[in-house]
């Protein structure tokens, strides 16, 4: 019997009686409906019959509300409210207002223009979640690939990353990292082929391959194969090392302000050293949609890379 009550008594007949209820006049409440009077009487009246209970007092006129309408109409502003809310929620995920983005990059992002999206993408969108996780490439597109992330800072190529779609984010280009105290670090302009007979510190090709090999490249066209002593996992790491005097690396540029008091950075002249960063995605919630979209419009030219 409740159940059936229950589907029978719709919102508008409970946008009806509160609006009665708070009038304590039809024809001021159907005023405020915009519809007419009988039409309105009649609403209330089966509604009393569905629940089976006097929800108003009537003589000539509208005498008040009966102990069951108070309490009715306290229940009905109650159940109006969480409707919408509801329709809100819904309309607010859609729209990508609300919601979590998880989202990842390689640590040299972070130097880039990634702190002024996430700053931007914040304002406009209070509502929305950002989690933030410092990953290597390979690691941030095997989260994507398992649903842990939801958008990736990468560095392309991606191998065997078809499934991956990419979004033009930034662009960098590498640098010579020499610990201060080093000798070399002492020449106004060293040339990567100075670092030939020194240890190299760089991270796994597993987790980079394509970063990886570009350093190998630019090495071999120095004239060398680099020795490399140490592998760490991510820059910061490889950068730690490099300051406590653990060897030499190629690395972004843009993290050349990374330990400048133990680190000297040198630039490496030409087109080769460059690279791009890319948004990696895959299912985009639209929270997540919009975090790709709200990167975009904060730098037009990356749709557009040189």
């Amino acid at each position: 019997m409740a159940l059936g009550v229950q589907a029978r008594i719709t919102l508008r007949a409970m946008e009806q009686f509160i609006a009665v209820a708070e009038e304590l006049h039809f024809h001021r409440a159907a005023e405020r409906l915009n519809m007419s009077q009988p039409p309105l009487t009649s609403a209330i009246r089966k509604l009393e019959d569905d629940l089976g209970v006097t929800l108003i007092e009537r003589g000539n006129r509208v005498l008040g509300l009966s102990p069951a309408g108070k309490q009715f109409l306290d229940e009905a502003r109650d159940v109006l409210r969480r409707a919408e809310q509801a329709i809100t929620a819904t309309v607010d995920v859609a729209a990508g207002r609300t919601g979590v983005v998880r989202l990842g990059y390689v640590g040299s992002a972070l130097y880039g223009r990634l702190p002024d999206v996430v700053r931007d993408f914040r304002t406009r969108y209070p509502e929305v979640r950002l989690e933030l996780r410092e990953a290597t490439t390979a690691a941030q597109i095997a989260a994507l690939r398992e649903g842990r992330l939801d958008v990736g800072v990468v560095i392309p190529p991606l191998e065997n990353a078809e499934d991956v779609e990419r979004t033009p984010f930034d662009s960098d280009r590498l640098c010579m990292a020499i610990p201060q105290d080093h000798p070399l670090g002492e020449r106004p302009d060293p040339t990567l082929s100075d670092l030939a007979d020194e240890p190299f510190i760089l991270w796994p090709m597993v987790e980079g391959r394509g970063f990886h090999l570009q350093v190998i490249r630019l090495c071999a066209n120095a004239g060398f194969v680099p020795r490399v002593t140490q592998e760490a996992y991510g820059m910061h790491a490889v950068l730690s090392l490099v300051s406590v005097g653990g060897g030499v690396s190629v690395v972004p540029e843009s993290m050349s302000g990374f330990r400048g008091d133990r680190i000297r950075y040198h630039p490496l002249s030409g087109s080769e050293p460059e690279f791009d960063l890319v948004l990696g995605h895959r299912h985009l919630s639209p929270s997540a949609r919009a975090f790709v979209r709200a990167a975009e419009e904060k730098w037009p030219a990356a749709s557009h890379p040189s």
